[in-house]
């Protein structure tokens, strides 16, 4: 009798099992069905369902052709419609759609030259990109189809390319990318010959969108195995690629009381970073905060040195954010965490020193910037000492509740009162105000009406005479 182990079961009861399709799902699909027209939930849905774990989106596909969706439903949006991709307004929810399709070939490494819609389901999941993600489910019966031996590769927790590794990845560049990020989402192994076409095709990524590829990127960063990930971009190829800035951190050996190169600390920073539940501009920060170390290191004997690596490695992250395409809010955030990630609190600090740190830093990214510390102190040691970290947050509590200022906007004066004091508008304006700004950082008893406006004229009278 030929042993079967619970887990290999358990997957075995859930394939088996109807696709729980909730009733707007059903309804949605009964409108297809009564059109002669079939529909069915396929990808990352059915593959976490078999899993167990929580499915985060639906995707369908459907024999019904772009345009005779759009005659079935009030709302549709064509958002990717000469692909054969619509997105449906139902019932409070947004369904994206795909007619069964067949590809003509990529000339880009990313877009088939055309598209021919089809009939058959079994031609187009062969087209789509892991075996994992081409499970199928029937939305009137429930049940789940598997065309591609997806059940043995969940079984073995494998990813494999459907069919001919290469052919995949000359497709679409950006499933190289996607591997690594499953690989971090659900903690499987790569297949060999997939890493293996992965690693000979990596250079097929050039070709992929910085916004594509934050979008992988950010999404591998936020997954439960997010190490194992990582160690996967770096395995593939696509880290030298795609990140070519951290790969340079592979094999400089930083020495005293680091146990790993720059590179190694940077996943283990990121790793930690996720297990203490940080937003993904944090994990990145975490992988990214010791890249300047490459371009600063001198060689010493048993330690090696990185002076101002924080600042150079700051100005290199900028020129990430801006290759990946991220908004402003978040390339600002993660190059302030890694400029200042480096902060060396004691308590000898003086209220002054406290108060200039909050300033600099700023009020809102002080709790990214310690969860940051604390991740890269846990990837040093393995454990953190909380005390000098729970004194500053003490005592930066102890500020904001006596109302110190702690930026231009909290003194006591603004713009339009040193404007009645005569000051011109323009940088005039904004120099006097630093200066104030500096002056109750020192001394908070400063900020008031009264005080502000006597410095204010006497800093200008000498600003205009100097």
């Amino acid at each position: 009798m030929r042993h079967v182990d619970l887990d290999s079961l358990r997957r075995y009861c859930l394939l088996m099992a109807r696709f729980p399709l909730n009733p707007t799902i059903k309804s949605f699909a009964r409108i297809f069905k009564e059109s002669g027209f079939s529909l069915y939930v396929v990808g990352g849905a059915v593959r976490d369902h078999l899993l167990g774990i929580p499915i985060e989106d639906y995707d369908f596909t459907t024999d019904a052709r772009p345009h005779e969706v759009m005659a079935l439903f009030r709302k549709v949006i064509p958002t990717g419609i000469d692909h054969g991709t619509v997105s449906v307004h139902y019932r409070g929810q947004v369904y994206e759609v795909t007619t069964f399709r067949s590809e003509g070939v990529y000339l880009d490494n990313r877009h088939p030259s055309s598209v021919d819609f089809i009939t058959s389901l079994e031609e187009d999941l062969k087209r789509r990109d892991f075996t994992i993600n081409a499970f199928a489910v029937d939305c009137n019966t429930a049940q789940t189809i598997d065309l591609v031996e997806g059940r043995s590769d969940l079984d073995a927790r494998l990813i494999r390319a459907i069919g001919d590794p290469v052919a995949r990845f000359d497709e679409d560049g950006l499933r190289i990318l996607r591997a690594c990020r499953i690989a971090a989402k659900i903690g499987f192994d790569i297949e060999e010959s997939t890493l293996a076409a992965m690693q000979a095709k990596a250079s097929n990524l050039k070709a992929v969108s910085g916004e594509r590829i934050r979008d992988e990127l950010f999404k591998l960063l936020t997954g439960a195995y997010v190490r194992k990930g990582l160690e996967y971009l770096k395995e593939s190829g696509s880290l030298a690629v795609i990140l070519p800035e951290v790969m340079e951190g592979d094999g400089i050996e930083q020495g005293g009381m680091h146990h790993e190169d720059v590179l190694g600390h940077g996943f283990s920073t990121c790793h930690w970073a996720s297990a203490l539940g940080a937003k993904v501009e944090v994990r990145l920060a975490a992988l990214l905060h010791d890249i300047g170390k490459s371009r600063t290191v001198a060689l010493g004997q048993g330690r090696n040195t990185f002076i101002g690596h924080e600042e150079v490695g700051s100005q290199m992250t900028r020129a990430i954010m801006g290759r990946l395409k991220t908004s402003g809010e978040t390339r600002d955030l993660v190059v302030d965490l890694v400029a200042h990630h480096m902060f060396n609190y004691e308590t000898d600090w003086s209220d002054s020193a406290v108060r200039r740190f909050v300033r600099r830093v700023g009020l809102n990214r002080l709790d990214d910037l310690f969860t940051l510390r604390l991740a890269d102190q846990l990837a040093i040691h393995g454990s953190v000492d909380m005390t000098l970290m729970d004194e500053l947050r003490a005592r930066i509590e102890g500020i904001i509740k006596s109302g110190d200022a702690l930026s231009v906007k909290d003194l006591a004066i603004g713009g339009t009162a040193l404007m009645a004091l005569g000051i011109p508008k323009g940088p005039m304006i904004g120099s006097t105000l630093s200066y104030l700004l500096e002056t109750v950082l020192d001394d908070p008893n400063q900020n008031t009406v009264e005080q502000l406006t006597t410095i204010a004229e006497r800093y200008w009278r000498l600003s205009s005479t100097s």
